[in-house]
């Protein structure tokens, strides 16, 4: 019996923080992404759902996982703006790729928000390497429950029709998913 899982929709980011250049799915492809979505006057993010993401960038490789943080603001807007989320990161230490989703400009729900249908935050999206969607959960989920989802896709082969491409890439000009080799 094979499943459809789907594939996830790039994330709509006014502005990145902690990363040089911005991140995208596409760029990801190969490895598995955790999304944690939060807004950092959510106790339950600041509790549970960014602490969680700051140990599942810890301690898995970063070859194979990679953690972004998306602050999707859909309440109290004067106070959780760019400046105060860039003093939050910095207070809180966190080290991962934060995005800040778009604004919606007719008011409402932020636009990556609304894409993925997300009912609150937190919010944690995992996707595989494949850049599907495994796992969308609201709410928080147990450290050991989300850590084994994670084993379990890193364990998965990446689908040999997405696979290839980067072989042949590879065999081109020495550069593959992992990284360039000297010839």
């Amino acid at each position: 019996m094979s499943h459809y899982y789907p594939q996830a929709s790039e994330l709509q980011v006014s502005e990145w923080i902690n990363a040089a250049e911005a991140p995208s799915l596409a760029g990801l492809s190969g490895r598995v992404v955790v999304i944690h979505v939060f807004q950092m006057l959510c106790p339950a993010c600041v509790s549970h759902g960014l602490p969680q993401a700051a140990l599942i960038h810890a301690n898995f490789p970063r070859e194979k996982v990679a953690v972004l943080g998306l602050h999707s603001v859909f309440e109290h807007h004067d106070a959780m703006t760019p400046a105060a989320l860039r003093a939050f990161v910095a207070e809180y230490r966190l080290r991962f790729p934060i995005g800040i989703d778009r604004s919606n400009p007719n008011g409402g729900i932020p636009l990556t928000m609304h894409a993925y249908g997300l009912r609150g935050t937190p919010s944690l999206i995992l996707l595989d390497k494949a850049g599907r969607i495994r796992l969308q959960h609201f709410g928080h989920l147990e450290d050991l429950i989300v850590g084994a989802a994670i084993g379990q896709l890193i364990a998965e082969d990446l689908p040999a029709e997405l696979a290839k491409p980067a072989r042949e890439a590879e065999n081109r000009d020495g550069c593959g998913p992992q990284g360039c080799q000297p010839a």
